[in-house]
């Protein structure tokens, strides 16, 4: 769901969890409902949310519930710990890419290999777990979504298995890092210029509608065709673009006009272009070698301890 459905203007929806609240004291608690007030155009950027007290929050996609109108009682969760199975965490965002600041927060990215019994289960291991805390944002995948979304070259995912920043690994994670070329292919070409399309638009609705753009979508355009260009020519991932910092965090302060950051972006896709004409990579991924992983790290899951009888929801 969280790659293909987005959730429609004015549809209420209840807070996972508190939010915090700019210049306020206490969050918005849990279990508050709003209404859907300005969709994004992918869940990988915010909703904002107008609650009944007039005020408006941007809030991710992973901290919402759609309201059920036809319950009394709207249970919220954060979902079953996957904690424990945990087999790869990396640090992403702007402390993996070079470009942190001292009010960067930390996003957390990883993969879990549940154990056997619960996919046995009729309660199924959930495909992706958020969690949130303050300046911490983590998200989860089970390994076999990941390995799905990794095929399908979602830049995000691959900079999971290239990120500079490991926090814990242990031997399946080490063997789906050794095997993260299997998953590059020309296909990056068609996502990552998807990714810049999506930026580039957030970006012009916001200088039409207000003669404003927001500078992080204006930095992350260029960073994704810097990584693009990058990932053609020299066959991997380039997770620290720190080698751009300068030009990346002049962008973000806001000292390049539309103008400048749109002409930079047009000379930025043309390279990206060039790059993908003369690369090296093949037509598609090794399906074979990602499933024979998969296989694999099933095998073990199933040899290892036993684990709870389905995924724990508190």
């Amino acid at each position: 769901m969280h790659d293909s459905f987005l959730i429609p203007v004015g549809t209420q929806v209840v807070l996972r969890f508190a939010h915090p609240v700019p210049h306020a004291a206490d969050p918005k608690p849990i279990g508050s409902v709003g209404v859907i007030v300005d969709a994004p155009e992918s869940n990988d950027r915010a909703y904002l949310v107008r609650f009944i007290d007039g005020q408006e929050l941007t809030v991710k996609f992973g901290e919402l519930l759609i309201r059920k109108h036809d319950a009394a009682d709207v249970t919220v969760t954060p979902g079953p710990d996957v904690s424990e199975f945990v087999v790869l965490r990396v640090v992403l965002g702007s402390r993996a890419f070079g470009l942190s600041t001292e009010t960067s927060d930390e996003d957390r990215r990883g993969v879990y290999l549940p154990p056997a019994d619960w996919h046995w289960s009729l309660v199924k291991p959930p495909e992706q777990v958020e969690s949130f805390a303050p300046g911490v944002e983590e998200v989860l995948w089970e390994v076999e979504k990941f390995l799905r979304l990794a095929l399908q070259a979602n830049p995000n995912i691959l900079e999971v298995l290239w990120s500079p920043l490991v926090t814990h690994i242990d031997d399946t994670g080490t063997a789906l890092r050794e095997s993260r070329t299997a998953f590059l292919s020309k296909r990056l070409f068609q996502t990552y210029s998807g990714y810049v399309l999506s930026q580039f638009r957030l970006m012009r609705k916001g200088f039409d509608r207000t003669g404003t753009f927001k500078v992080k979508h204006a930095m992350h355009l260029l960073r994704l065709l810097h990584s693009g260009t990058h990932a053609m020519r020299e066959r991997d991932i380039r997770v620290d673009v720190a080698e751009h910092r300068d030009e990346l965090l002049a962008v973000r302060r806001g000292e390049r006009t539309f103008e400048e950051v749109s002409a930079r972006a047009l000379q930025l896709n043309a390279e990206f272009e060039a790059a993908y004409r003369e690369t090296a990579l093949p037509d598609r991924p090794d399906f074979d070698r990602v499933n024979a992983f998969l296989i694999a790290a099933r095998r073990r899951a199933v040899s290892g301890e036993p684990g709870p009888q389905g995924p724990r929801v508190n």
